[in-house]
């Protein structure tokens, strides 16, 4: 992350003038508001003060050793970086949001250094650069992608690049587009003969069996080409498939390979239209549009010579309006690229919404919103069949505008080649058959080419947003050599410090030992970070600062395969595949037999009502498993992380959800589960943890306290006040439980005695 600009000429110098010798400048960013108006500041920090520097004019100059609690605030619009200064929080300066916030963040920790210490060497931040330098525009996210500065070339050398093993299929179609140009050239010339050795030759009409030869042979070339054109369509299909096989995959493979972060800010229908219809759009392109570009360029240029020997004049006919056309296509390119772009945008926002609505089918049903759903469907659907329609009437009208222009020369060629062969000057009607079929030859690709600028521009938007996933960059990879080791539990949290965004950490400092084979219990208040601890471990993402110690190993040298394949995961929001509940329960063991899958079931309380149900481990769950109750569900969760026989299992919020009956069940089978297993389990229901062998207390992302049951009651500290709030809270529910249970009895007493 860039800390360190270079102000203009006229801040420098009054920068300069400004700060003493003995000062070193650390750090220079911009701000941009003030007074409620957009400028064009700066803030110079120096290893003893800050300088707030506008219009080359010095604002305001702060001793940071008399400055404390730095820190940024997001406000309407804007942020504000702060400092407490003589006891009173002070804004230094406001900037636009996003852009500048990680800067000004990671500043805030410098400055604290600087005003505790007398370090005066600048710490710096690997986090890439989110904003293009050229347009200033962002990044496509995780990537060095600019949509709006991309090099259209690089798109072309990236997709020649994905050809590889299948050049040589693709290139048939161009092979026979060869043939297919040598008998479009050859039958005018032969129909030049048939028209004036036979036709208009007196002489010619007697010879019957050379005319014969004539039309048989137009007929044969007729059908060769129809043969060509058939085994060329037959060969660009197989080629084509193999090609979006070959980029689905590849797009799936990335797309599993990102972290889970960049996944969780992707909706699935954007993903899914880039591995369905993007690729498809890109396969045609190749397989149809460049065969036929080759096949055009290729009958221009050949006919066009053919012409120029002939008749140099008419050639020249032919080429009058082409630079026109030309310039109007290159000032119409930007329009149908705005327009595509557009659509495609569109065309995605309703994609997510019908998503959105169709994965939270049951809550629209349950509030009574089908109405609203339908209306906001339909406004989306809408606004891009109107996009679509817009660019339709435009293409539609502009194209044929410009093929006009193009066929002007075409009555120029027939009104001169009437002229000359009405005069018999050195024409015959042969041969104005023979130039007039060039010609149409020529035209024909013209009249293509207008309609080419609005095909490559949606093939570029498609094949870029298809390049915006295979280039970005996983936040979790392997190393080089990453090992494969069996884990046997001990787990070690060294100075872990994390955050998502990495200058807002949201885990600070956090350091734990947890032996192989114990059961660990993480509790805190929400937000403190008992699931991002769980999701560190599991890493699905990577520290900040410190490591993670697994049986003595960093697990960023460990294989993400080897890592997760001996870890077992229950979350609170069980997640079902639709299918069987036996495929479901051999989900993480696919070779599992199904007396392993009856045992895990066993183990997990879930055999019983498995076999009640009307087709027993056959049953279809549906998707997402919604056809059976949470508990059902939690069960076969477990069920499946028992049969995955994990050497560390997870368990976040298990039964959170779940009646006191219902829990009891769980979480027997949950104690036949942890044995003999490193367990980390977090829990608000703090009794779920009373067989835990130590409780790790978490409080704004910082280690409170770790110890037993026992040990944190004593301490009379964060865990205490939480076990006391619960035991009050359910001291009052039984109560508030037998106060209804009595008001009941003496309803009932009261009925008896009325009767």
């Amino acid at each position: 992350m860039k800390l360190m600009y270079d102000m203009p000429e006229a801040d420098r110098q009054a920068y300069d003038a400004a700060v003493s010798s003995d000062e070193k400048l650390m750090y220079c960013i911009p701000f941009n508001i003030i007074e409620d108006r957009f400028v064009s500041g700066w803030m110079a920090f120096t290893s003893q003060k800050i300088y707030k520097i506008l219009d080359g004019k010095v604002l305001a100059t702060w001793e940071i050793k008399k400055m404390s609690a730095f820190k940024t605030e997001v406000m309407y619009g804007s942020c504000g970086f702060y400092a407490t200064i003589d006891g009173y929080t002070t804004l230094l300066c406001q900037f636009i949001s996003g852009r500048n916030l990680p800067r000004y963040s990671v500043i805030c920790k410098a400055c604290e250094i600087i005003a505790e210490t007398d370090n005066d060497t600048p710490i710096t931040n690997s986090t890439p650069e989110r904003f293009c330098p050229k347009c200033n525009r962002p990044y496509v996210t995780h990537t060095t992608i600019c949509p709006y500065c991309l090099d259209k070339m690089e798109i072309y050398k990236k997709l020649f690049a994905m050809t590889k093993g299948l050049r040589l299929m693709m290139c048939v179609p161009l092979f026979v587009a060869v043939f297919s140009v040598i008998f479009s050239i050859i039958n005018p010339m032969i129909q030049k003969h048939a028209v004036d050795d036979y036709m208009l030759n007196p002489n010619g009409k007697d010879n019957m069996s050379g005319f014969l030869l004539i039309v048989c042979s137009i007929v044969l070339i007729d059908f060769c080409s129809r043969a060509l054109g058939v085994f060329q369509s037959r060969m660009s299909a197989v080629a084509g498939n193999r090609f979006t096989l070959v980029m689905r995959t590849l797009l799936y493979e990335k797309i599993s390979s990102l972290s889970l972060s960049s996944l969780q800010r992707k909706p699935t229908g954007d993903l899914m239209q880039r591995i369905n219809a993007d690729t498809d759009v890109v396969q045609s392109f190749l397989i149809n549009q460049v065969p036929s570009l080759f096949i055009n360029i290729s009958t221009f240029i050949i006919a066009f010579i053919i012409i120029m020997t002939l008749n140099p004049i008419i050639a020249l006919f032919i080429l009058v309006p082409i630079p026109l056309v030309v310039y109007l296509i290159a000032k119409f390119w930007k329009i149908v690229n705005r327009r595509n772009v557009k659509s495609w945008m569109l065309g995605t926002r309703t994609s997510y919404l019908l998503q959105d609505i169709l994965n939270g089918i049951r809550v629209v049903k349950s509030y009574g919103q089908e109405e609203s759903s339908i209306e906001k469907f339909n406004e989306s659907s809408t606004r891009q069949a109107r996009q679509n329609e817009s660019n339709t009437k435009l293409f539609d009208t502009v194209f044929p505008l410009l093929s006009t222009l193009i066929h002007i020369g075409n009555y120029f060629i027939l009104f001169y080649g009437y002229t000359l062969l009405y005069k018999g000057d050195n024409m015959t009607m042969g041969e104005l058959s023979q130039i007039t079929s060039y010609a149409n030859m020529m035209y024909a690709p013209l009249m293509s080419i207008t309609s080419l600028p609005r095909v490559i521009s949606d093939f570029l938007t498609r094949t870029s947003k298809i390049f915006e996933i295979l280039e970005e960059n996983p936040e979790v990879s392997d190393i080089d050599l990453p090992i494969d080791i069996r884990i046997e539990g001990d787990i070690s949290v060294r100075n872990v410090t994390f955050g998502y965004e990495s200058y807002n950490p949201v885990l600070e400092n956090v350091s734990v030992d947890i032996k192989a084979g114990e059961m660990i219990g993480i509790v805190g208040h929400s937000g403190s970070g008992k699931t991002t601890l769980i999701n560190l471990i599991m890493r699905l993402y990577d520290v900040n600062e410190g490591a993670i110690m697994i049986d003595d190993v960093n697990i960023k040298d460990i294989s993400q395969n080897a890592l997760r394949s001996q870890m077992g995961v229950v979350l609170q929001e069980t997640f079902l595949f639709s299918g069987t509940i036996r495929d479901n329960i051999r989900y993480a063991m696919p070779q599992a037999t199904d007396e392993e899958v009856i045992a895990a079931a066993k183990v997990a309380n879930a055999h019983d009502f498995i076999l009640n149900l009307p087709e027993g481990y056959n049953t279809i769950v549906g998707e997402k498993g919604y056809s059976l109750s949470g508990a059902e569900r939690q069960r076969i969760a477990i069920a499946r992380a028992v049969i995955h026989n994990p050497r560390i299992l997870i368990l976040d919020e298990a039964t959170a959800a779940l009646d006191t009956e219902t829990e009891k069940l769980i979480q027997d089978a949950l104690n036949r589960v942890c044995a003999g297993r490193t367990t980390l389990a977090i829990a608000h229901r703090l009794s779920t943890l009373r067989n835990a062998d130590k409780l790790l207390v978490l409080d704004k992302g910082k280690v409170a306290e770790y110890g037993t049951h026992a040990e944190l009651l004593a301490q009379k500290g964060i865990y205490y006040k939480l076990v006391m709030a619960q035991r009050k809270m359910a001291k009052g529910l039984n109560q508030q439980k037998e106060a209804e249970v009595k008001a009941e009895r003496e309803r009932k007493a009261l009925e008896a005695a009325k009767a």
